[in-house]
């Protein structure tokens, strides 16, 4: 037996000893000790908190001068701002981050896209979002199999809901292209091609089957897909309703990629649950949105690292000229869909810039018209709820699950303290513990309520 061999074995071993640790600690009950707590139900900001904790659920919020029940295990956060865990409803955490190889996909195997979304997902974890809506792999259903291995326990990562593979017309915006004609791509690349509505349907019932939690329609061309056109539209209202339809049978939804105005308004009209980009739309699109009650899911901070990094690095410039073309008007179509009061979730498009940055996307929000609340609304409850899971995650309150994440200082005058999170709680169990200090006090916070 060679020393790679033991250095693996007890590398595994060490992963399985952390995992039944957590097992046999879930009945555990927790108190975390809050400087200041981030109730985005009620927009506040609360002092001196106590959140209860039993396995994986919250059992109660209190002042801290409340007694704790006796034998309470005490995780002190009460040098830090807590919030619910962040969720992120646009990443791609399976393979290799953007690149200026438009073959890079097929240079990978499906192990190691795997392998890679392994540490993608850690990296997510660690940066506060504990939970993602992933939305889309070039090996179709390796997003399944990372999620279950989450829920599993076997990896660290944030739940997952998870598309399966991109519903997309050939060579149109979800396919890999770029490449000589006679050099062809692997099946499990091409799982979702479908190219009128009986096609459609059967790609949905196949992803369905396969595990998929949601459906991913490329409804326009893409900007980082070489060839296609983002304000062409790919598919018809009828082909994307097909989509909606088919999904609907199964309780499951539709989301789109669109960046062109006649696609998203196609997509809205079709029924689909949300708007991924919505980069190139109008007007009349914003207005729809709002009537259709659609949820717009907008990358507004990734166009500035794919400008900089994609020139250094000597991206295609095509890819380049389109991102060029989309960054801008993406950024105030943004600043008017919020005006408008459309249903906006938190979404980076993670994996066209590397993973564990995406929390960078906050201040940007916040400089396209969000309030800092809003903004960390975004990304918990109304991501909870575009997801589904308002119920489980979101925010702090009897019930819910215990995701929880510590920031110094006081994030309300500085939404860029949520790019530093200094702890992590996902289900009740510390993922990354906050180093003990005491908080530095601000004459901004609000005051708990006499019933906390």
């Amino acid at each position: 037996m060679g020393v790679g061999f033991r250095l693996r074995q007890s590398g595994l071993l060490l992963g399985l000893s952390l995992v039944c640790a957590f097992q046999a600690q879930a009945g555990e009950r927790v108190a975390v000790r809050v400087g200041r707590l981030v109730d985005v139900e009620q927009g506040r900001v609360l002092n001196d908190q106590v959140i209860l904790i039993e396995g994986e659920r919250i059992t109660a919020v209190q002042p801290a001068r409340t007694p704790l029940p006796e034998g309470t295990k005490v995780v002190d956060w009460s040098g830090y701002t807590v919030l619910p865990g962040l969720i992120d409803c646009h990443t791609h955490l399976v393979g290799d981050i953007q690149s200026a190889n438009v073959a890079a996909p097929l240079l990978s195997t499906g192990a190691r896209d795997a392998l890679m979304g392994v540490k993608n997902a850690r990296d997510t974890l660690m940066a506060g979002f504990t939970s993602v809506r992933d939305v889309g792999t070039w090996r179709g259903l390796v997003d399944v199999a990372l999620r279950d291995a989450i829920d599993a326990g076997i990896v660290e990562g944030p739940r997952m809901a998870v598309a399966g593979a991109y519903v997309t017309v050939s060579a149109g915006g979800g396919e890999i292209t770029g490449l000589a004609p006679d050099v062809g791509v692997p099946a499990d690349m091409r799982r979702g091609v479908a190219n009128d509505a009986t096609e459609v349907r059967q790609r949905v019932r196949e992803l369905l089957a396969g595990g998929a939690d949601f459906i991913k329609i490329i409804a326009t061309g893409a900007v980082l897909t070489p060839g296609t056109v983002p304000a062409a539209s790919e598919y018809s209202e009828e082909e994307i309703r097909a989509a909606v339809q088919e999904a609907a049978r199964s309780g499951r939804h539709v989301t789109a990629h669109a960046h062109g105005a006649e696609g998203i308004k196609n997509a809205v009209r079709a029924g689909v649950r949300a708007i991924e980009h919505g980069s190139l739309m109008d007007d009349e699109g914003i207005a729809l949105m709002k009537r259709h009650g659609t949820w717009l899911v907008a990358d507004i901070y990734n166009g500035d690292y794919m400008a900089e990094v994609g020139r250094r690095e000597g991206w295609p410039a095509d890819i380049l000229r389109k991102n060029d073309e989309t960054t801008e008007s993406q950024r105030q179509v943004f600043r008017k869909a919020v005006a408008a009061g459309v249903n906006i979730a938190y979404g980076t498009d993670s994996g066209a810039y590397p993973h564990g940055a995406n929390a960078r996307q906050f201040a940007y929000m916040v400089r396209y018209g969000m309030t800092p609340m809003r903004a960390i609304r975004s990304a918990t409850l109304d991501a909870a709820t575009l997801l589904g899971w308002e119920k489980r995650v979101g925010s702090i309150r009897t019930g819910k699950l215990a995701d929880l994440v510590a920031v110094e200082g006081d994030v309300l005058a500085d939404i860029r303290r949520l790019e530093k999170v200094q702890g992590v709680m996902k289900g009740g169990r510390v993922i990354k513990a906050a180093p003990i200090h005491q908080l530095s006090k601000s004459a901004s916070e609000t005051e708990p309520s006499p019933s906390g």
